[in-house]
């Protein structure tokens, strides 16, 4: 059984090696794809040598294929049985790659629970994508995102593409952008945002994670509206650029995961928008390797100069 771990070495960053058994607890699925997240990269950073792999989808003995909804919770707090796992007390103990072992493995065990099947049209080989996809989904859901918003996103990394992706099927007739390197910026056009936000926004997506992309963030949010920060600032205490918030009595809103809400979950919702519209999977998808050339697979993720979005890992 061959798993993908991280080394805890920013230069080597990670090595696969044979383990005795799937990791993972739970209903045993082959794994078809798993992609590579920047929270993959920042683990690795931390130090931390654990099997990575949050974004995974695989095929069930019977040959059904799924997608790991990796907010496990206990389930059964009161969080947990309201359908927002995410916000589950023991959340932390069960984080992928953190405390617990991933996915990017051959083979791996998730509860059944949290093995949700994929839609008509959606091929379990792109299918690891429904896990970003769902973050962003589920951040421009609590945002208030409603038919004939404007929209903005700052960073156009993975998930701030699939912020525009989600910001369109969820309505907004407007999706401006902020995207630091030319790839970036051309993939954003081509899922149909405009370039260089400019005026004021119903919705505003922190998708970077920095101090300064919330107060850019800040500066783009309108009258009434609303910032949702998806990006992970890692800090302990973040500098909040008060005045504009305060001045258009904007809503700051942290963005944690996906859950399930009153007509389904964030996952299904995703994988849905995903199966409709293949166009997205083909722009953020940018690599594939095979699992045994994961340390390549990760050198290419990091390298902002790549053109990378998404790389995705299949066994």
């Amino acid at each position: 059984m061959r798993a993908v771990r991280s080394t805890g070495d920013l230069s080597t960053r990670v090595t696969v090696e044979d383990v005795p058994e799937a990791p993972g607890v739970g209903e045993l699925i082959d794994v078809r794809s798993a992609s590579i997240c920047s929270s993959d990269l920042m683990y690795i950073g931390y130090g931390l040598t654990r099997i990575l792999g949050h974004e995974v989808a695989g095929v069930r003995a019977d040959g059904t294929a799924v997608v790991v909804e990796a907010m496990y919770g206990c389930g059964t707090c009161a969080e947990c049985l309201a359908g927002r796992y995410n916000l589950c007390p023991t959340h932390s103990q069960r984080a992928l790659g953190v405390t617990l072992d991933g996915g990017m493995a051959e083979q791996y065990r998730a509860p059944a629970e949290r093995l949700l099947p994929l839609p008509a049209g959606l091929d379990v080989a792109d299918a690891s994508i429904v896990e970003p996809a769902a973050v962003s989904w589920h951040a421009l859901r609590i945002a208030g995102t409603q038919p004939g918003h404007r929209v903005a996103v700052v960073g156009a990394g993975g998930l701030g593409l699939l912020a525009v992706a989600a910001a369109r099927q969820q309505g907004a007739v407007e999706v401006g952008i902020d995207a630091r390197h030319p790839h970036q910026a051309q993939a954003a056009e081509r899922l149909g945002a405009r370039i260089d936000a400019t005026g004021s926004y119903d919705v505003v997506v922190d998708a970077a994670g920095t101090e300064q992309s919330l107060a850019r963030s800040a500066e783009l949010v309108g009258p009434g509206g609303a910032l949702v920060v998806v990006g992970v600032h890692t800090s302990e205490t973040v500098a909040v650029p008060w005045r504009p918030l305060f001045m258009n009595e904007a809503r700051l809103i942290p963005s944690l995961g996906y859950c399930a809400h009153g007509h389904g979950r964030d996952m299904d919702d995703a994988a849905a928008k995903l199966a409709e519209d293949p166009d997205i999977l083909d722009t953020v998808i940018t690599h594939r390797f095979p699992l045994e050339d994961a340390a390549e697979a990760f050198r290419v993720a990091a390298d902002k100069t790549s053109g990378a979005i998404r790389v995705v890992l299949q066994p």
